[in-house]
């Protein structure tokens, strides 16, 4: 399971983002705060995997708490949920070490993606050995986790259909390995120019990442693995 501390100075909205999170399968919720001094003295007394964070809180800013707690050593997660949709707090969050950013009003599918995005990266990270040294690939597939959750169906481009995605990735899915256009091609009965022209639509929105494998004949050959995927 995953520990969740629901930090937020409307009591009424805690309650509601902490029913959100009951909700996600794999995530409890560990505790809630409504000030910075409560959210740090539950931290110190209690284990929390991920923090979901406001950033108007009334003794100080939700940003500022994130950089005090990463300055005392804490490592917990964070990811901001807050009305601040000015350009500037979301770079600071970025720079301060939020790993995602959710802009209020939101509801529960919102949420839920965040959630689902973050169980992604922590899987993919256990995957790769936790504290060990990642290649380049596994780099790609840390970084990659989180926009898996995306739906791959958003601006498709003309001519592309959802039945044609959602089948494409049912194969890469259930592939233990990377495959070629031609395998991906021969497993979704569906021909080599339009798994090629899928591929290059998922591997550009971050959904697959794409590999290569030299030959003998010189010329590397394009395999492509569902990213987050082990």
């Amino acid at each position: 399971m995953i520990d969740v501390l629901v930090v937020d100075d409307d009591f009424h909205v805690a309650e509601i983002n902490a029913a959100y999170v009951s909700q996600v399968s794999g995530f409890r919720v560990t505790g809630r705060a409504h000030t910075a001094a409560q959210a740090l003295a539950t931290l110190e007394r209690t284990h929390v995997d991920l923090v979901l964070l406001d950033h108007y809180l009334p003794d100080e800013t939700g940003l500022s708490l994130v950089r005090r707690l990463r300055q005392l050593g804490h490592r917990t997660d964070v990811i901001m949920v807050t009305a601040a949709r000015d350009v500037g707090t979301v770079q600071d969050a970025m720079r301060s070490g939020a790993l995602q950013y959710l802009v209020k009003p939101f509801g529960f599918s919102g949420l839920r993606t965040k959630l689902d995005g973050y169980a992604a990266l922590r899987r993919t990270v256990e995957g790769i050995g936790g504290r060990g040294e990642a290649g380049q690939e596994q780099v790609d597939r840390i970084f990659g986790a989180f926009r898996t959750t995306d739906s791959p169906h958003t601006e498709l481009p003309k001519g592309h259909s959802a039945a044609t995605v959602d089948l494409i990735r049912r194969v890469l899915g259930a592939s233990g390995h990377p495959l070629s256009a031609h395998e991906v091609a021969e497993r979704a009965g569906v021909s080599r120019s339009t798994a090629q022209r899928y591929l290059k639509h998922l591997e550009r929105s971050g959904h697959i990442i794409l590999t290569l494998k030299y030959g003998d004949t010189g010329r590397p050959e394009h395999r492509y693995r569902w990213a987050g995927t082990h």
